[in-house]
């Protein structure tokens, strides 16, 4: 069972037809790389918009703008296969949209991040990307579609 609720701000950042994503990798994980929005966990006093703008610095080195809030993301670990990596923390996400307005020095990689890329939304589906339940209303979103619902619950 979880004990820590840990709320965190992600970034939709679209350029050109591709996302703004970090790169990640663990020994403990056999299936290789993963991909993730970046952004990271909510400071105490801190507000999401904040948080949001220091950890895509921290990360990628991009100074970004929140936008619009597009979804809202649950990930409680026992009810996924990635249960040990994190199965103290229930996280919830809150993902806005962002645009780059300038650049920063990355500074603070997450413990698995090995790099950011900027990937192509067609390649995408084949790619391990996480949430995995975000990639079709991503590709809708990024041509001008219904990004659906906001609330996309406890989903990986």
């Amino acid at each position: 069972m979880p004990r820590i609720l840990r709320p965190s701000a992600k970034a939709v950042v679209l350029r050109d037809a591709c996302l703004l994503v970090t790169r990640n990798l663990s020994a403990d994980d056999p299936d290789g790389e993963w991909l993730l929005l970046p952004g990271g966990g909510q400071r105490p006093g801190e507000d999401l918009g904040a948080a949001l703008v220091r950890e895509v610095a921290e990360e990628t080195g991009h100074v970004v703008e929140p936008g619009r809030l597009l979804w809202v993301r649950e990930y409680i670990p026992e009810h996924h296969e990635f249960a040990h990596f994190d199965e103290q923390e229930h996280a919830i996400e809150f993902m806005f949209e962002a645009s780059v307005t300038g650049a920063a020095e990355a500074s603070e990689a997450d413990v698995h991040q090995v790099g950011w890329e900027w990937v192509p939304l067609e390649g995408l589906p084949g790619r391990r990307f996480y949430p995995q339940a975000l990639v079709a209303p991503l590709v809708r979103h990024a041509g001008g579609g219904d990004p659906g619902p906001v609330y996309l619950g406890d989903v990986n």
